[in-house]
């Protein structure tokens, strides 16, 4: 039975088995930071493309870290660090990075006036220990650089590093930058609580200085680092499987939010009338150079009933870690290289736009497009994502690539309804050398479980009600 330091009702984190664990991912927008639906869509919209194009610009042997979006677009997961007493610790929930990190009291951070901050600066006690500079989790942080010359850093004297016998000198700082901010940190470990699993020896960055950085990142990626990997390494059962089922938001800072169900192993894939739940899977696809990426293929983007086919380049892999779609739990909208963009939106816009006047000046203000204003009940032709293997077509609902708002905030004119399609231009593809050609972003995995299938390496999308999912497993707990 678990602790009631571990029952915290803001939590809400509950063990409903030795074969799950069930925690809730909290979606939020900001009123103070956006004043407009077009200012929040522009931001959400210029930070999805920053941080697709961070993934190919990463300068020689920095670690390669992805980028936290602004609130709008994130969704945060809580845990507890240390027992006595425990800390309270929310983060960004990202797959597309592989370290859990957060701020460390005494922290600084410049240039943060008016960024979110999600979790107060943790209090590192004696209980926290720091990392060896010859363990793996060392060379990790600094990009895989040699534990011999890390610990040379760390002034282990020469003897001792031929001995291998620096385990009392610690892991040196190491730094990270994102696409507007960077942060340096030390590794640590300590307990981190889940429920009632407590993880002991769980290896954390602990940062004090970060510039335009204020908060951490849960990272779900495939480093050793990641909250999965570290989870594995004491219940494989758990950390080798997890899933996430987004409740579908708005951009409306007024509406009431329900938690998106974060999960932990498995659970039984059924509907509430008991009827087996089918997944579509694609296999996992490896990259040499961004290992830590979930990688899958996409065959193409079916607009109404034509099949657009998918450049080479989202279909695999090359030896120099290019192509590949990536399914990023932390960028909000999807990015396709722009001449399939550009495909993509031609079919739409065939018939989208015979019957309804294009919005140009929506689409600058907002960063989207095609976007249109509307009449009366439009025609929007369905759309549908196929991934390479297993016919494994995904369609999806039309209020996950077609966003309705009234426009008219300039009060000139009566408010309009517009509509703006949701994927965006990733840009030229000879230009995305040394990265993903394509990012699958949270807006598009709304309202379907996405699992990550670590075992069988590959990934899974079933059509779910989230908040009845919600309610469903919590209630297992009793």
């Amino acid at each position: 039975m678990a602790s009631p330091l571990f029952l915290l009702c803001f939590i809400l984190c509950f063990s409903l088995s030795s074969q799950m664990i069930l925690l809730p991912l909290t979606h939020s927008i900001s009123k103070t930071q956006f004043n407009t639906t077009h200012h929040l869509l522009k931001s959400t919209s210029t930070r999805s493309s920053n941080r697709f194009r961070h993934q190919h610009h990463h300068r020689k042997h920095q670690t390669q870290v992805s980028l936290p979006l602004s609130p709008g677009s994130d969704y945060t997961l809580s845990f507890n660090l240390g027992s006595n007493p425990p800390q309270l610790i929310t983060l960004y929930m990202d797959t597309g990075s592989d370290l859990v990190w957060f701020p460390c009291s005494p922290f600084e951070c410049i240039l943060c006036e008016g960024k979110p901050q999600t979790t107060k600066p943790a209090n590192i006690t004696k209980q926290a220990h720091s990392v060896s500079c010859q363990s793996p989790a060392c060379s990790s942080a600094h990009s895989t650089m040699s534990s011999s010359n890390l610990c040379a850093i760390s002034r282990c004297p020469l003897d001792f590093i031929e001995t291998s016998d620096c385990s009392n000198f610690s892991c040196p700082p190491f730094y990270y930058a994102y696409g507007d901010g960077s942060f340096v940190a030390n590794l640590y470990r300590h307990t981190l609580s889940l429920s009632s699993l407590h993880l002991q020896n769980f290896t954390f960055g602990c940062a004090h200085t970060a510039l335009a950085e204020p908060t951490g990142v849960a990272g779900f990626g495939r480093g050793i680092l990641s909250l999965p990997a570290q989870l594995s390494t004491l219940s494989p059962h758990l950390g080798n499987r997890f899933s996430y089922c987004l409740v579908s938001h708005s951009f409306d800072g007024d509406r009431v939010r329900r938690p998106s169900p974060l999960i932990l192993g498995r659970h039984d894939d059924t509907t509430t009338a008991g009827e087996a739940v089918e997944f579509v899977y694609t296999s996992m696809l490896s990259n040499p150079k961004h290992p830590y990426y979930y990688c899958v293929g996409l065959a193409g983007i079916t607009v109404g009933k034509k099949m657009v086919p998918a450049p080479e380049i989202l279909k695999r892999i090359d030896g120099k870690g290019n192509g590949g779609m990536v399914v990023d739990s932390g960028t909000t909208f999807t990015m396709l290289p722009e001449s399939f963009y550009n495909a993509v939106v031609t079919e739409f816009d065939k018939r989208v736009g015979r019957v309804n006047k294009r919005a140009s000046e929506v689409e600058t203000k907002t960063g989207l497009g095609p976007c249109y204003y509307l009449n009366g009940l439009s025609q929007i032709p369905m759309m549908t994502l196929h991934f390479v293997g297993n016919n494994s077509g995904v369609v999806l609902p039309r209020k996950n690539y077609f966003y309705e708002f009234l426009d008219g905030s300039d009060g000139a004119r009566k408010k309009s309804k517009v509509g703006c399609m949701m994927l965006m231009n990733g840009g030229d593809e000879t230009e995305l050398d040394g990265g993903p050609g394509a990012t699958l972003g949270n807006y598009q995995q709304q309202g379907f479980e996405v699992v990550y299938d670590l075992g069988k390496e590959r990934v899974g999308f079933a059509k779910k009600e989230c908040a009845l999912l919600w309610d469903s497993l919590n209630s297992v707990k009793n």
